[in-house]
């Protein structure tokens, strides 16, 4: 196809609570520690960060603390077995923080013909399995460098901020998307660059900047609110957004008691 006249349509989706409730990063905290993974140690800490990832209204800084923090724990782990924890849990992690209203999307868009893209800064190992389960056509995302098998703790692609964009417009060559006729979704404002790369933006549940934004240049301010987030190693919290973090805070604080108090008993 001559890239120069590009005739077909794109909706590009971010992943983390834009398409499912909760971050995928750390949504298989617990499946990787009941595979020999992570240590206790590691687990609360992923507790705490979803905490952090949750309250935090701008989370530029946190969410690039996070990536070094998830890239630094994964290094040495065995590529084939993060796959094949990811594929034997990805029903009970992620199919029920699925955002009703999302699925609904994506499949007006497929049914209106568009190529659906998933554009997430979390790791093509869980990136890629998601989008299978949601019958999306194409991924993009964080790529971590393997060697002899193992992940050595460096990142090849980071997908994020405007390499998100970068990505958006490598597609639109490579596959003939005109980005102006193109959709994009999100819910935070470090994706700006990923929404303003398309002609037809809105923005999902948008944090406090997105949503000012939003509302400035008239886009489109979408709300999903169903499903409530499901936490593994906790209770569904069905009732939204106030019991999923009250869940998650009581789960590691619990947590975080137990560990002080065996150090302080073992002192």
């Amino acid at each position: 196809m001559d890239s120069t006249t590009p005739t077909r349509t794109a909706a590009f989706f971010d992943l983390d609570k834009t398409v499912i409730a909760r971050s995928s990063a750390l949504a298989f905290t617990r499946p990787f520690y009941d595979g020999g993974l992570l240590t206790r140690r590691a687990l609360l800490h992923s507790a705490i960060a979803q905490v952090q990832l949750l309250l935090i209204s701008e989370p530029a800084e946190h969410v690039d603390r996070l990536r070094q923090y998830l890239t630094q724990m994964c290094a040495g782990w065995e590529a084939a077995t993060v796959r094949s924890i990811v594929a034997e849990t990805l029903d009970d992690v992620v199919r029920p923080v699925i955002f009703t209203e999302a699925a609904d999307l994506i499949a007006e868009h497929k049914a209106a013909g568009h190529d659906v893209v998933l554009v997430s800064a979390s790791g093509i190992e869980m990136v890629e399995p998601i989008g299978e389960l949601l019958g999306v056509d194409l991924v993009r995302a964080t790529t971590l460098e393997i060697v002899d098998g193992h992940y050595s703790g460096a990142i090849e692609f980071y997908c994020y901020g405007q390499e998100k964009a970068n990505a958006m417009r490598e597609l639109a060559l490579e596959r003939g998307y005109d980005l102006a006729d193109c959709y994009a979704y999100s819910d935070s404002a470090t994706d700006l660059p990923m929404l303003e790369a398309a002609g037809h933006p809105a923005v999902v549940n948008p944090d406090r900047a997105l949503r000012a934004h939003a509302l400035k240049h008239d886009w489109e301010i979408l709300e999903f609110a169903n499903p409530a987030p499901k936490i593994e190693w906790h209770h569904p919290c069905p009732s939204g957004w106030t019991l999923a973090i009250a869940g998650i805070g009581a789960v590691a604080a619990a947590a975080a008691y137990r560990y002080a108090h065996r150090r302080h008993a073992a002192a």
